[in-house]
């Protein structure tokens, strides 16, 4: 498997992640629960902007890691 390919699927884990702490802090009843879930969600968050940045300088250096 190539870093690209590593990579994505790292990025697809991280926005299914993402996903999980939304519906929790969603469904939470406990407030603090809430805020804590929101407040991971949105570090997800920019780890995930970092990842997407990071496939698309993957994919500009190495256009055959393009899907």
């Amino acid at each position: 498997m190539t870093i690209a390919s590593n990579v994505k699927q790292c990025l697809s884990s991280i926005k299914g992640i993402e996903a999980q702490l939304a519906s929790l802090a969603l469904n939470s009843l406990d407030k603090e629960s809430k805020v804590i879930f929101h407040e991971t969600m949105l570090t997800i968050e920019d780890v995930k902007k970092d990842l997407q940045y990071r496939v698309l300088e993957l994919e500009r250096q190495e256009p055959q890691f393009k899907a």
